[in-house]
């Protein structure tokens, strides 16, 4: 397993907001329309599909078709989960600016159900519904696949 730097949402919201860098969003289609970082790029880990949720199988293609492997990106997921698995692989893949944002969009929950920290959402952090650009249908396009 890789060594990835875990941050809090507001070191997040700090590193967009100071350092550039690019939040991406590896919720599924369906979460991230329903609200999400304010400028956050949309590529899901997996898609939601009948009896669960399905490996995308091209995550990596259009990650490499839109992000050098230097980029500075923050990977972040619903409550910490997927993004780290995508941010396990996308180091795999050679990338060196990757850090994963710890208790995704909307933080992770004790078996009772509480919430165990705070996550994008709840911590109060800008959200939208839509970015321009940014969905998945619009990144998809760009890279070509």
């Amino acid at each position: 397993m890789a060594d990835i730097q875990r941050i809090s949402p507001e070191q997040a919201k700090k590193l967009m907001d100071e350092e550039g860098y690019v939040y991406l969003d590896v919720r599924s289609e369906p979460e991230y329309a329903a609200g999400h970082p304010s400028g956050a790029h949309n590529v899901p880990l997996l898609h939601a599909a009948a009896g669960g949720m399905k490996q995308n199988p091209d995550f990596l293609d259009v990650v490499r078709a839109l992000y050098p492997t230097d980029a500075k990106i923050i990977v972040g997921c619903r409550s910490g989960q997927r993004s780290m698995r995508a941010a396990e692989a996308m180091v795999s893949a050679g990338y060196t600016g990757v850090v994963e944002q710890r208790a995704g969009f909307e933080g992770p929950r004790d078996a009772f159900g509480a919430l165990t920290e705070r996550g994008w959402g709840p911590a109060g952090l800008p959200v939208e519904t839509s970015t321009p650009g940014a969905s998945y249908a619009e990144l998809r396009q760009k890279a070509g696949r």
